[in-house]
């Protein structure tokens, strides 16, 4: 690749991230509306979508993992969802403090509700583009994805201090 590639490509990509993180507002928006009436806020419908699609019951930890957030802001909105009876936690026989999030009857209708809600909007929304052109944005963005969590994982590892004798002892003991 020439430098004269990378600057449109650049361009190009810059064009690119600037429509996500519009879509990505307009998509918030448009989804806590759509799930409001269910008690719900986007944010709220996607940790609980992220318990449902799940293999198993999993921690905030986890969870969070899974849809890209930060842990401390998906523990604030597992909190309101305990809150709302939605969720309840259930012992971890794996680690002591980290409770399992699962989800409640009451949970689980609203997240059908929110469901049901969003099947129609999203055949509407989907009109007009080819199954191509949807899987070639989802290839764009899921690629764009794994890259940036590769650079962050990499900054995080690299501001890590390397552990000293005695820490390392901590660890056998």
């Amino acid at each position: 690749m020439s430098m004269a590639d990378a600057t449109p490509k650049a361009e190009a990509l810059t064009d690119l991230i600037l429509t996500m993180f519009r879509a990505n507002n307009l998509t918030l928006t448009w989804g806590d509306r759509l799930v409001a009436p269910f008690g719900l806020t986007s944010a709220r419908w996607q940790i609980l979508g992220a318990i449902v699609l799940s293999e198993r019951s999993q921690p905030v930890a986890w969870i969070a993992r899974n849809v890209g957030a930060n842990r401390q802001n998906v523990q604030r909105i597992v909190n309101d969802l305990h809150k709302e009876g939605l969720i309840e936690f259930q012992p971890n026989p794996h680690h002591r403090r980290a409770h399992l999030v699962v989800l409640t009857d009451k949970g689980r209708q609203a997240y059908e509700a929110a469901i049901n809600a969003y099947n129609p909007k999203v055949y509407t929304l989907a009109e007009g583009l080819s199954l191509d052109e949807i899987r070639t944005a989802h290839r764009v963005m899921a690629t764009l994805r794994e890259r940036l969590e590769g650079e962050i994982d990499a900054e995080k590892a690299a501001q890590t201090p390397p552990m000293n004798s005695s820490e390392r002892a901590g660890l056998r003991s």
